[in-house]
């Protein structure tokens, strides 16, 4: 055996190795090794191409990231135009391309669909000859894009050589299209890296994107979470393989190893492709990754060439448009919320704008930092997302729409409520107003936090009751509700007698809410109503709650360092422990009976979180149902989390589950874990 032949054999079996282990981590999302042996095996190869630079091959995994910073991008003429699509925005637009296809194609005519999501990124070509990666392209005008070859061998779920999984025939050639993304998680990520490096921030998951596939430095791209999905094939020379239909192409795409979507599905029921459209947008905010709609295209390659192109659009397929959750309009002015903790929350009030069916006037700007990190300025015409039913949220602005009259925001350095001086706790992007007691605006928030449904629930009372009766000098604390009177409130605007006595019995009737509903309702920081209820069933009274020790808090499941520091903190101050004993004298239960867990039901040794609006259960009733049968229902989720069970509107604890790749269940799948 030739010097040569032993390290060429071993590199051979590394490269095939990696190329596996790359496939199936960023295509199947099913490692079979972890990351310290994928690297280890990485290291060996780049150990034996240093040695033996004869042996570099093109598709080796070492060469991902490398070649020289390009000066500026070639242009690439597509042989194939890549088209555009046009748009439907709701079901008759759907019903009336399909009524086209039909007339052009005889009323006769047998149709299957193809429907897949619609990625929000930036769309690619690569070129594939033998077998390997010779060219990649940006999309462009359609006509012409730009050679990012370099950049795109740098995106881990792009094969740099072709893997027949199936003994399907290696093409000759091959040209492949589809999306380069980002998913949010990583998106979030890459902000914050942005933030703490004193960088620009990326406006979206698709300009995250876009920017870093085009970076002159590939080692750059090389360092983004960017991922692909495939989703067609403009040439193939293979034999005389024809791909007859869009759904035969995805098949033959993952053959190759190319990611699709899994969510593609075929139809032949025109029906249900409209009822996979409105299922799929109810779905839209539990995904991972961003999407603007659904294409759906004829499946017949035969009846596609048939309908074949206007202008730029072909006629075998239509984009079904989601409503819009971005658009760009103007800040008119920056005002300053205080919360019920003292965190002043800044509020952007814009120029009415319509996101996704609703108007939109008002939208969140986080925190001071996130106003000074984005340069956001009053004046300004900036894009706002609105997902779902969460509050709308200011992104950022048009740089390139600014006329010079724009202001600079300065955060207040003052209370505006009380004038106290702001401060702001190490390591917290928060400011907040220390002044507890006599803020008038925190009492309002306190008061209207104390009487919602999920604490102690007094029907009646809302925030313009609480507004009124702090500026009133009526209540100084939550514990004065209960010492209301009707000579109180006889004779104020929209109290009549019998409004009254409705009040006064409900505020009454809560004093026999469980310890739970309380203990939520005070509104210690990080302590919400999961939070609550495991306290109480682990302390069973708000006494043994007040004299626990940090350790003996932080040895509840579900309760960490950071809620166990603020529990201490709470109750710790002397107002806190006064407001406790005028509840006490009020006559508000403060007592419960300690739970024991469940030993043998079918949720024993499983850790829950919920998060969203479910269909027919509250969030209280979900986690009584859980903890009956033996589960865990805790605030967070992290690794050890067996299942976060979500709902309508679910919050960040869902992206945090599929980063982490904990299971995501609906109700009805508790359901069905209960009744196992």
């Amino acid at each position: 055996m030739s010097s040569l032949e032993e390290p060429r054999q071993r590199a051979t079996a590394l490269r095939q190795q990696l190329h596996e282990h790359n496939y199936r981590y960023y295509v199947l999302d099913d490692p079979m090794v972890s990351d310290a042996e994928y690297d280890q095996l990485m290291r060996e190869l780049r150990a034996i191409e240093a040695a033996f630079p004869d042996l570099i091959t093109p598709d080796s995994p070492t060469q991902r990231v490398g070649g020289a910073a390009a000066s500026q991008f070639a242009k690439v003429q597509h042989r194939i135009p890549m088209l555009s699509l046009a748009n439907a925005l709701n079901d008759e637009e759907l019903y009336a391309w399909r009524e086209r296809t039909l007339r052009l194609l005889g009323a006769d005519a047998t149709l299957a669909y193809v429907v897949e999501p619609k990625i929000d990124g930036l769309a690619v070509m690569l070129r594939y000859q033998d077998g390997q990666l010779v060219l990649g392209a940006t999309r462009g005008d359609g006509e012409v894009g730009e050679d990012v070859t370099a950049n795109l061998r740098t995106v881990r779920s792009i094969p740099l050589l072709l893997r027949p999984l199936d003994g399907t025939a290696l093409p000759r050639a091959l040209e492949v299209r589809g999306e380069v993304y980002m998913r949010l998680p990583d998106f979030e990520a890459l902000n914050e890296h942005f933030a703490a490096t004193g960088q620009r921030l990326a406006a979206n998951p698709r300009n995250a994107a876009a920017g870093s596939l085009r970076q002159k430095d590939p080692t750059i791209t090389g360092a983004r979470p960017l991922r692909f999905f495939a989703y067609a094939v403009a040439e193939v020379d293979a034999n005389g393989t024809t791909l007859d239909s869009q759904w035969h192409t995805l098949e033959y795409l993952k053959a190759f190893g190319f990611p699709v979507n899994r969510d593609a599905r075929r139809f032949t029921d025109f029906s249900a492709v409209v009822g996979y459209a409105r299922e799929w947008m109810s779905r839209r905010e539990s995904l991972d990754y961003e999407v603007d709609g659904l294409v759906i295209k004829v499946d017949d390659v035969r009846q596609q060439n048939e309908l074949g192109v206007v202008g730029r659009d072909p006629r075998w397929a239509i984009a079904f448009k989601f409503p819009p959750r971005e658009g760009i309009t103007r800040l008119l002015a920056i005002t300053v919320n205080v919360g019920r903790t003292g965190v002043l929350t800044p509020n952007a009030e814009l120029e009415p704008i319509v996101l996704g069916g609703v108007t939109v006037q008002n939208a969140s700007l986080h925190n001071a930092d996130y106003i000074s990190e984005r340069d956001i300025r009053i004046g300004d015409y900036v894009t706002v997302k609105r997902a779902g039913d969460v509050i709308p949220q200011v992104v950022g602005p048009v740089v390139s729409r600014r006329t010079g009259d724009e202001q600079t925001y300065q955060f207040p350095a003052h209370c505006p409520e009380c004038a106290t001086a702001l401060e702001r706790i190490d390591g917290e992007a928060a400011w907040r107003c220390s002044n507890l007691s006599n803020c008038p605006a925190q009492l309002v928030r306190r008061v209207e936090h104390f009487v919602s449904r999920g604490a102690m629930d007094i029907v009646g009372m809302g925030e313009r009751q609480a507004i009124l009766f702090v500026e009133a000098g009526l209540i100084k604390d939550v514990a004065d509700l209960y010492t209301l009177t009707a000579a109180d409130l006889s004779g104020r605007e929209g109290f009549g007698p019998k409004r009254i006595e409705n009040l006064l019995t409900a505020i009454e009737a809560t004093k026999q809410r469980p310890v739970e509903r309380l203990l939520y309702g005070l509104g210690i920081r990080y302590v919400g109503s999961v939070a609550a209820q495991l306290l109480a069933q682990h302390f069973g009274s708000l006494d043994a709650l007040m004299a626990a020790s940090r350790e003996e808090l932080e040895g509840v499941a579900g309760i960490g360092p950071i809620a166990a520091a603020s529990i201490i903190e709470f109750f710790g101050r002397e107002e806190n422990r006064q407001l406790i004993e005028k509840l006490r004298a009020a006559g508000v239960n403060m007592t419960g009976t300690p739970t024991r867990p469940v030993q043998d039901g079918p949720l024993s040794g499983k850790t829950f979180v919920l998060t969203g609006t479910l269909p027919t259960l509250s969030r209280e009733e979900a986690a009584a149902l859980i903890q009956a049968h033996g589960g865990k229902v805790t605030a967070s989720v992290t690794k050890k989390t067996s299942y976060v069970v979500a709902g309508d509107s679910p919050g960040s604890k869902l992206a945090k589950a599929q980063s982490l790749g904990v299971p995501v269940i609906g109700e009805a799948e508790l359901w069905g874990l209960v009744e196992r």
